[in-house]
């Protein structure tokens, strides 16, 4: 991968898997440097390097995006480490089976606590620095189900469509002022996503949907997302899904 984006300075976020991780590594790959958080430090560690090993600029940041501090601590760590902030990718997220019947409301707690109050958090420290740059990058990813809810999906399809709304209301606000925000919808990626699902039905069933064959790679998404920021700044692919060839529903 050329050098399209030398001299970048991007926060991912969620960077210790899946989307995240490999968003880091396509990212550094292209040449920004690249600062990350995720809650597992460990993870990061060898993110960090394995990003070193192949000659790029790392930094791991733990975190936890659904607590406010550490959201906006990650931001404030880039900028004191770099100097600025260029590309702000909010990939932290979770998914829990939740229906109406018989509702944990905690479960829809944590994962709009999450998946949007923990981009809310980084944006609104993010958007600060980019201002005072005159330019900046902030992509969401969002999911496919943030347009299509559906029986034992209400929770996380709620929370990524508020998602949506929100980053698509950043996008208009901030546009002007050459800061370019898009939302990405991913559909069926190989990722750990299954893994924390707390209700055991739920969690093979997704499981085995995002293993299928034919199922998006992060690292599609990470190209993608190279791809995106690499365009013209009169350019912004404000929202795109990547989802399998094979997956032809609406």
């Amino acid at each position: 991968m050329s050098k399209l984006l030398e001299g970048k300075v991007a926060l991912v976020t969620g960077a210790s898997s899946g989307i995240g991780e490999a968003t880091a590594l396509c990212l550094a790959e292209a040449g920004a440097t690249v600062a990350m958080s995720a809650r597992r430090a460990e993870r990061l560690a060898g993110l960090v390097e394995q990003i070193e090993a192949l000659g790029g600029k790392a930094l791991a940041i733990p975190g936890d995006m659904a607590v406010e501090a550490d959201a906006r601590n990650a931001i404030a760590q880039t900028v004191a480490a770099f100097g600025r902030i260029d590309i702000l990718i909010n990939s932290a997220g979770v998914m829990q089976a939740g229906g109406i019947e018989n509702c944990d409301t905690e479960t829809y707690r944590q994962v709009i606590d999450i998946n949007l109050m923990g981009t809310v958090y980084t944006s609104a420290e993010a958007v600060p620095h980019m201002l005072a740059q005159g330019i900046g990058d902030i992509v969401t990813i969002s999911s496919l189900a943030g347009r299509k809810g559906g029986p034992m999906t209400s929770a996380y399809s709620a929370s990524k469509h508020a998602v949506n709304m929100m980053t698509d209301g950043m996008r208009q606000e901030l546009g002007g002022k050459n800061i370019r925000v898009a939302t990405l919808m991913p559909g069926a990626t190989e990722t750990e996503v299954a893994g924390g699902i707390k209700d055991p039905n739920w969690r093979t069933a997704i499981a085995a949907h995002v293993s299928k064959e034919g199922a998006v790679k992060p690292r599609d998404i990470g190209e993608t997302i190279v791809f995106m920021m690499a365009m013209p700044r009169r350019t912004n692919i404000s929202e795109i899904s990547v989802r399998p060839t094979i997956d032809t529903s609406a």
